[in-house]
């Protein structure tokens, strides 16, 4: 009874420590969560006036340009998925792998070969294992992403959307992250970020009762959407990187939680073994005495006689 009182009171400090370490991990996922989403909203005013001035120039002009024009028959895609670095955030880089695994599937049925891109060793990881090729990755940044590793995550995108499909480029950008709805809610979604849906984008502003601005272009309308060009993508990849940094932190503060409410739960659990146990130890230490003391008092009233 001694071992198993003392292999319970082991697994019971084991666990202690373990919900310790759980609780400190949502409380700084917790105060974590605020700041991302105080930079997603100081972000989206940026990516909507951009994104009203590039449909400005494309409309008002009639300029064939990547970020505008659809390719009628397109041949290749590259996909943009956004993961987690570290773990202990329940199925938030799972999520995102599957969605990206879907849109794959989607595209290769439309006859489209895929390019993938990955952010987070999470999906790094995934991909390493069976062996699909990366074009290329990044990772250490995904809790808090800044305005220059989407500059860096950019720049082969913007090369790729910029070259013929024939010399390695891509028809189509899509982005694959989870977005950041509440603290309770956060979903993988995919977007095509390129080349650009001017009619949902008018359809959105016709909608809000916005007037697109109309623009002089100096020195021509394609000038103006190649310098918008990287801009654009910049803004969208940085948007989309704070909002999945804001849903890791709160699919963490999510997971972490319930592991310290089921370390209560098993402490308390534990501890009521640990209770019998001792019990069942004391009650066989006093049987002991009292059938010792029995003995004892038999043995000698039979030497009295």
């Amino acid at each position: 009874m001694g071992a198993q009182l003392r292999v319970y009171k082991r697994r019971i400090q084991a666990v202690t420590a373990t919900k310790k370490i759980t609780k400190a991990m949502e409380m700084i996922a917790a105060s974590r969560i605020v700041k991302a989403q105080r930079k997603v909203a100081a972000s989206k005013p940026y990516a909507t006036e951009l994104t009203r001035a590039v449909t400005a120039v494309a409309t008002g002009s009639s300029a064939k340009h990547p970020l505008t024009t659809e390719v009628e028959a397109p041949t290749r895609a590259a996909v943009l998925l956004v993961t987690s670095d570290r773990g202990l955030a329940g199925g938030y880089s799972s999520n995102a792998i599957k969605a990206a695994e879907r849109l794959r599937e989607r595209l290769a049925s439309e006859g489209k070969e895929v390019d993938t891109y990955i952010v987070g060793r999470k999906g790094v990881a995934y991909y390493g294992f069976r062996e699909r090729k990366v074009e290329d990755s990044w990772t250490g940044f995904t809790d808090n992403p800044a305005y220059s590793d989407a500059k860096r995550v950019a720049a082969p995108l913007i090369e790729a959307i910029r070259k013929e499909t024939a010399e390695g480029g891509v028809d189509e950008l899509h982005i694959v992250f989870t977005e950041f709805v509440s603290m309770m809610t956060q979903n993988a979604v995919d977007d095509r970020m390129l080349p650009l849906s001017l009619d949902e984008v008018a359809e959105e502003s016709t909608r809000k009762g916005e007037i697109l601005p109309l623009f002089e272009f100096e020195p021509s309308a394609e000038d103006v959407l190649d310098a918008l060009l990287p801009r654009y993508v910049e803004s969208r990849i940085y948007n989309a990187l704070l909002q999945a940094a804001a849903s890791e932190h709160a699919a963490r503060r999510r997971a972490m939680k319930s592991a310290t409410d089921n370390a209560g739960d098993l402490i308390k659990s534990l501890s009521r073994l640990a209770n019998a146990a001792r019990q069942a130890e004391i009650t066989q230490e006093i049987s002991e005495i009292v059938g010792g003391a029995s003995a004892l008092a038999d043995a000698t009233a039979g030497s009295d006689k």
